[in-house]
């Protein structure tokens, strides 16, 4: 069972029944060849599916933003689940469920495979509120990249007519 408690010094810990910890982990991971596949109604239910499956392995979501082409997760992960332990749970399982959702995409991906192989993890000491900040800020921060920088057409599915 998983319980927050604050200390006195300002760090946050959770508890397992007989194990304290503080394993923050910022995690950073985008769609298969980068692409801007991650807005609209599959933003949302990306979402609600990375949440769910976060709450099924007792990972707390303690700040997340799923930006055009990459997802931005600060998480405190439990010490019996190794970081790739859970990436590959997190990808793995989303990748199906969003297959099952959204049929459609079945054209565009193939083969079941939504995520790219790699992520990006960094743990996270004291300077928790500074990476919060980050993830926040980095949707806007994208938003006026993109401006600048029009990108290659991407590939409708067959059947719409499009």
């Amino acid at each position: 069972m998983l319980k927050s408690k604050t200390k006195s010094k300002n760090i946050d810990e959770s508890q397992l029944s007989h194990t304290k910890y503080n394993c923050l982990y910022h995690i950073v991971f985008i769609p298969k060849f980068r692409r801007k596949a991650i807005y609209g109604k599959l933003r949302r239910d990306i979402g609600i599916i990375l949440r769910r499956l976060c709450e099924y392995k007792e990972v707390e979501i303690l700040e997340a933003h799923a930006c055009i082409d990459h997802i931005h997760m600060l998480v405190r992960i439990p010490p019996k689940l190794s970081v790739s332990q859970f990436m590959g749970y997190l990808k793995g399982k989303s990748a199906l469920m969003i297959f099952e959702n959204h049929a459609n995409l079945k054209y565009k991906y193939g083969q079941r495979s939504f995520w790219a192989r790699g992520y990006y993890v960094s743990t996270v000491g004291l300077n928790k509120n500074t990476i919060r900040k980050y993830i926040r800020e980095q949707e806007t921060e994208d938003m006026l990249l993109l401006q600048d920088k029009r990108s290659v057409k991407e590939y409708e599915d067959p059947f719409k007519g499009c």
